[in-house]
């Protein structure tokens, strides 16, 4: 899968959650051996604890400890039968596999929204979204908050409170990934579209990924990949040269400046002009087909004069690798959705002049787990160990 080996970590840990007292459609443990809301604690694992421990053991049971973890989804050292009992119960006494989530779930049953506490308290969210034929997509986040405070993101109203390390990034996965066991199901697709901008967090991201990919990790192909960004450049470049065929999908949601930098801030400094050409570089060096991401908002982005528009700049710009995916705004108080005749109509437009486009299917919306959503109320849940 990958070629490198995975960095080690500083220091790789699962929180223990207790159950929030906001009312919850459905609640998951990850955790076999879950305590009572007064018994928990919060425990975390060490990775490079974890790797000092093992020093004394051959080499090759690193590799069989990750696969325990990341591949064979263990919750309990007991599973871990490679490994030599006396060793296992070292494991049990020192390093917690336990992991505790608060859960949402949406009334059709294809979304489950889990917020994680980390270890200094502050909470991510993450979803599982449950496709019709069969794929499972988990939704990961970079960082708590975000600093491009895009008008249309909960998350960016947030504003940035600082960056997730990669085994944090990893949390939630290893979370959806345990609860999919239960009904002989595994997660299929990758999307960093969470908390946060990605390219911001380069090498944690990057990171995470390799575990990912790697097969005594998740062992997910990088083509099951995507990277969601809203236009960092120097990111942009660098993934282009990683040899990894992840895929690349652009948070346009304008198509030119004036109102680009209306929604997106970040745009003022950065205008469309430079994106688009580094976007053409990133297609040129991989040859992989690039995602345009168009929110479609009320009144905003959604008319045909915007339509034609972005036909042009996109063709001028990309030339055919690339395609839109229309996204129907979902609501966060300051903007509405389209109505669905403009969002056709916008979609007739761009087909009929040979710009290749989906319209997204919306998930989530009833629990804000959906595109612009995360952290909508995550700050406000309350945990059971806590005053």
């Amino acid at each position: 899968m990958c070629e490198r080996a995975i960095r080690p970590a500083k220091r790789f840990w699962w929180t223990t959650l207790s159950m929030p007292t906001i009312k919850l459609a459905t609640c998951l443990s990850a955790g076999r051996n879950s305590q009572r809301p007064d018994q928990i604690k919060h425990i975390y694992m060490n990775l490079i604890e974890l790797e000092k421990f093992l020093k004394g053991q051959p080499s090759f049971r690193a590799r069989q400890v990750k696969a325990a973890i990341f591949k064979n989804l263990i919750e309990s050292w007991d599973e871990a039968s490679p490994l030599p009992k006396d060793l296992r119960e070292s494991l049990k006494k020192n390093f917690s596999l336990e992991i505790t989530g608060a859960v949402m779930e949406s009334k059709d049953k294809k979304t489950i929204k889990a917020a994680i506490k980390l270890e200094d308290g502050e909470i991510i969210e993450s979803v599982l979204l449950k496709h019709n034929d069969g794929r499972n997509t988990v939704c990961l986040s970079s960082q708590v908050g975000c600093p491009l405070g895009c008008r249309f993101c909960l998350t960016g109203k947030m504003g940035f409170i600082r960056n997730l390390e990669f085994f944090e990034i990893l949390i939630p996965l290893l979370f959806f990934a345990r609860h999919l066991k239960k009904s002989e199901e595994k997660i299929t697709n990758i999307v960093f579209m969470g908390m946060g901008e990605p390219l911001l967090n380069y090498d944690e991201v990057i990171d995470a990924i390799r575990t990912i990919n790697d097969e005594n990790g998740f062992n997910i192909g990088a083509r099951k990949i995507s990277i969601s960004t809203v236009g960092i450049i120097e990111g942009i470049k660098k993934l282009a040269r990683e040899k990894m065929q992840i895929n690349l999908a652009i948070s346009l949601h304008a198509p030119n400046d004036s109102l680009r930098s209306q929604i997106i801030p970040f745009n003022q400094s950065h205008p469309l002009k430079n994106l688009l050409k580094t976007v053409s570089y990133y297609i040129e060096k991989t040859n992989r087909r690039v995602m345009i991401e168009y929110l479609m908002i009320k009144g905003i982005n959604d008319k045909p004069e915007l339509a034609f528009e972005l036909v042009n700049l996109l063709k001028d710009s990309l030339g055919k690798l690339f395609f839109v995916n229309l996204i129907k705004y979902n609501a966060t108080g300051d903007y509405q959705p389209s109505d669905q005749k403009d969002i056709e109509n916008f979609k007739r437009i761009l087909e009929k002049n040979g710009v290749p486009v989906v319209e997204r299917y919306r998930f989530g919306e009833n629990i804000k787990a959906a595109c612009g959503q995360l952290a909508g109320d995550c700050r406000r849940v309350r945990f059971r160990d806590e005053n």
